[in-house]
């Protein structure tokens, strides 16, 4: 696993983790996906923390100009990715907000590239918030896979070492989802060869 721009035949996935919050539980999460897309096989993994990117609130061009090699970095990440899973919590029924800010900082970088979402959070485990991004990725023109991956009552769905108690459940839902994922972004990628899709 790297935490950088990746090269390679397979695909580039990021995994991207959404929860800034001090005391998140993304991270657990973040990295057990980033671990199941690398033994997956199909893919080079770039995991990307949110929490370590400055991003400005203000849309403006200035701003987000200002946000200098930060923003830059995470720009170069995305769109060397063939695909990307997205690692979500569940915000009052929705997404964080830090997430929502780096999607609408970016735009061709999401073009016409697939997006796995896992999610975790209490009863719902965070489901309404992967309903939500399907719709914010629909219009950045990206498409979600399917099937995904969450966590009910996540705190307690995982062990002390960061695997899901229920490891056999999860590593068939992940694959499932990861199957998915890669099957999409190779036949993006090849008819992108063929025809570039517009930016």
């Amino acid at each position: 696993m790297t935490n950088d721009t990746t090269t390679g035949d397979n695909l580039r996935v990021a995994v991207i983790i959404g929860s800034v919050r001090e005391g998140r539980f993304g991270p657990t999460v973040g990295d057990w996906i980033a671990a199941e897309a690398e033994r997956h096989g199909d893919f080079e993994v770039d995991l990307v923390d949110l929490a370590e990117v400055e991003l400005p609130i203000d849309m403006s061009v200035s701003s987000a100009s200002d946000a200098g090699s930060s923003k830059t970095s995470l720009h170069e990440r995305l769109d060397a990715a063939d695909a990307f899973v997205v690692v979500s919590a569940e915000y009052n029924r929705s997404f964080p907000a830090s997430l929502k800010n780096a999607i609408d900082h970016h735009k061709s970088e999401w073009y016409a590239k697939p997006v796995g979402l896992v999610s975790y959070g209490g009863i719902a485990g965070g489901l309404h918030a992967l309903e939500n991004l399907r719709q914010v990725f629909a219009e950045v023109r990206a498409m979600t896979v399917r099937d995904t991956v969450s966590f009910q009552w996540a705190g307690q769905a995982f062990d002390e070492e960061g695997f899901p108690k229920d490891r056999a459940g999860s590593t068939a839902a992940a694959k499932m989802m990861l199957d998915d994922l890669s099957w999409w972004a190779t036949a993006l990628r090849d008819a992108k060869e063929k025809r570039p899709y517009r930016r």
